[in-house]
């Protein structure tokens, strides 16, 4: 049996998908959240084989939880959902090292199948996606610093930053200044900018 932790905001939807993955008589929804910051505690909680993320979560992002997971539960595969095959979020997704990624409208036995390749230690990613991100410049930046970037464009300054990624005020500096080097950006607020166009955030 395939235990899958299912993170998505919209009730209905989630209700759905939760409805469908259950039909299969190889996989379990173990546990189910509504916010990118419920994932990692949830996920440490219920010990998933898989975790299905949508992209475009309250709190924390898709993208950034997967990391975290990564980071902290290895054995936990991640599986993106998007709505959007936007070719920066598709080149985030390929850095984060996401086993998987998908658009929502696919078929249920397509995802179904996605998360039985994902538990097995395959990657999938939809084709419409794949063909995106070959389609895009490469994105000069490590996740990390596009998840602090990302925190940034919403206003978060870097005290803030610092205590919710446990990282030090220096530390978020430090990434800040690459990313300004890196983009080859006049400062701080241009580099945002930048980032936005390019479809990196």
């Amino acid at each position: 049996m395939i235990k899958v932790l299912l993170a998505e905001d919209m009730h209905m939807v989630r209700g759905a998908l939760v409805a469908l993955l259950n039909l299969e008589s190889d996989i379990e929804v173990v546990a189910e959240v509504s916010t990118g910051d419920q994932i990692l505690p949830a996920a440490k909680a219920a010990h998933p084989d898989v975790a299905i993320i949508d992209i475009d979560l309250p709190g924390k992002d898709g993208l950034s939880a997967a990391i975290e997971i990564h980071e902290s539960l290895p054995d936990v595969h991640t599986l993106i959902l998007t709505s959007l095959g936007r070719p920066g979020t598709v080149r985030r997704a390929l850095d984060a090292k996401v086993n998987g990624f998908l658009l929502k409208d696919a078929p249920s036995d397509k995802l179904a199948n996605a998360v039985r390749s994902v538990a097995i230690g395959r990657r999938v990613i939809d084709s419409e996606l794949a063909l995106a991100a070959w389609e895009t410049d490469d994105c000069p930046l490590t996740p990390r610093e596009i998840e602090i970037l990302s925190l940034a464009a919403r206003g978060r300054t870097v005290s803030d930053i610092a205590s919710e990624l446990f990282l030090s005020a220096g530390t978020v500096r430090n990434y800040l200044a690459a990313v300004v080097t890196k983009l080859n950006a006049r400062n701080r607020v241009h580099a945002i900018r930048i980032a936005t166009e390019a479809e990196w955030l």
